[in-house]
């Protein structure tokens, strides 16, 4: 062969060679992406989302839609060029999403906690906003205080510092007048067994009073509500969660038969967190035939910036705003915008 020829050759084969590595060799990027988008008025694989038994149930028409992210991982060099080149597409380091330090299952375990926590959030929520007395029930414990000796998750809480508590709101109202470092009696069942203890208050920085310690949960007295879509991990369907009990619990049609969709996490007592993710929600939202999407207000700059055409923005910090403005809507009032 000719040194002409040799070259081309030489240059075939390391063409080839980086073409093989391009579409083979795993990057450490993970891709972010529109994910699916579930009415929790209906069904899903032929079960209710959203179920609620022995407490007296409206009909719900319209859509109240949670959204999610996808994530696709094992990228190569040529699908993170073809992610970067994509509209609806974003790439991130591998670590962001799957941390080095846990294992995949560890992780799935994290995803799936948040996601119980957020339906427990959700019933509590739409409880308190309706006024409906609840079971109130110790779901998590704050590392490092004192009550975290005592109580445990799962225990009913019957009172603190003797008031009778009926709910999750009645919790914080008991500590009203209270500091860190005080003592206060709290009264609980374990496995139908009824017990008092004392508990020391611990300091926190964002509040006045002590704080005991644990996050309270409520269930419906009376009743069961369940919530029920496998597969899905993370806290950011909470505020659509909360919203699809209050419709299904009270007269009338939330949506008014509007296609609403949204995201949000939510605290026991109505209080709607940011979350990542917003412009492929929307964008999912959008596709799926939404109208309307409801937008945690910390993360309204992002979406005013990402939204697509036809998608109304609405502004919420609580469950009592998302509410409230659903209903504007249905009047033709304005509702908060981002």
């Amino acid at each position: 062969m000719t040194r002409r020829t040799w070259t081309v050759v030489a240059a075939g084969l390391l063409a080839f060679a980086l073409g093989v590595l391009g579409a083979t060799l795993p990057v450490p990027l993970v891709a972010l992406g529109p994910g699916p988008t579930y009415n929790t008025l209906g069904e899903v694989d032929g079960t209710a989302v959203v179920d609620v038994d022995g407490l007296p149930v409206y009909p719900a028409s319209g859509h109240l839609n949670m959204t999610t992210v996808s994530v696709i991982d094992r990228l190569t060099l040529f699908s993170v060029l073809g992610f970067w080149a994509s509209e609806n597409g974003r790439v991130i380091p591998r670590e962001a999403v799957f941390p080095s330090g846990m294992s995949q299952q560890e992780i799935q375990q994290q995803n799936t906690a948040q996601f119980v926590s957020s339906e427990a959030n959700a019933e509590s929520a739409a409880l308190a906003e309706l006024g409906i007395p609840a079971t109130v029930i110790v779901t998590e414990l704050v590392p490092g205080t004192p009550v975290a000796e005592i109580l445990q998750p799962g225990d009913e809480l019957l009172a603190v510092a003797g008031q009778p508590v009926d709910s999750v709101a009645a919790v914080t109202a008991a500590l009203a007048d209270t500091a860190a470092g005080e003592t206060v009696g709290v009264t609980y069942r374990r496995e139908g067994q009824e017990h008092e203890a004392r508990v020391e208050l611990a300091a926190s920085p964002d509040r006045r009073h002590g704080l005991l310690g644990i996050i309270p949960g409520g269930i419906a007295r009376g009743g069961d509500i369940t919530i029920s879509l496998g597969g899905i991990g993370g806290p950011s369907a909470g505020l659509i969660f909360a919203l699809s009990v209050v419709d299904k619990l009270t007269p009338g049609d939330l949506t008014d038969g509007r296609f609403i969709a949204g995201t949000g996490t939510i605290g026991p007592t109505g209080v709607v967190g940011k979350i990542d993710g917003v412009p492929f929600k929307m964008h999912a939202a959008r596709e799926a035939g939404a109208t309307v999407f409801l937008v945690p207000a910390e993360n309204c700059a992002e979406a005013v910036a990402t939204a697509p055409d036809g998608l109304q923005l609405v502004r919420v910090e609580t469950l009592h705003d998302a509410i409230a403005a659903l209903e504007a809507l249905s009047r033709g009032t304005p509702a908060p915008s981002c």
